[in-house]
């Protein structure tokens, strides 16, 4: 059987370094490289070890044809472990999350970024309730 896993994603964006700054910020990804591209433009490749984001932005900052931003990309998936707290930082970054949604099979919000990138916050894990934290003993009550 042959096996096959994504590695990267393309876009096209107004501002690399910004974009990956923001990645950064969001999911405590790191920059793995970054350099010339093609038509003159820059490249910035931030992820993990083993799969990346990849921002190009042409040296004209503009949209050439073919890397239309309105393309036929929906949205990029990203699977996170505490939805709740990068929704804190996506607004704290000055993002605004929408589409709110807990189906099967996970729970999940959107946001887009300042290039109207739309990105889908996903989590697998079931939604924190207040029992989920653990009290210490010495702050809990004496039972009589």
């Amino acid at each position: 059987m042959v096996t096959a896993r994504l590695e990267h994603v393309n876009v096209t964006v107004s501002d690399p370094e910004r974009t990956a700054a923001l990645m950064e910020r969001l999911f405590g990804w790191h920059v793995r490289w970054r350099g010339p591209a093609m038509s003159g433009g820059r490249t910035v490749h931030v992820g993990t070890d083993e799969q990346y984001l990849a921002v190009y932005a042409r040296r004209d900052q503009g949209y050439p044809d073919g890397f239309a931003r309105r393309g036929p990309l929906n949205h990029v998936a990203i699977v996170v472990d505490d939805l709740e707290a990068i929704e804190a930082r996506v607004a704290e970054a000055g993002l605004i999350p929408f589409n709110h949604g807990d189906y099967e099979p996970g729970r999940r919000f959107y946001f887009l970024d300042q290039d109207g990138i739309e990105f889908e916050i996903v989590s697998y894990q079931p939604a924190k309730t207040r029992f989920d934290q653990a009290v210490p003993v010495a702050a809990q009550p004496e039972l009589a």
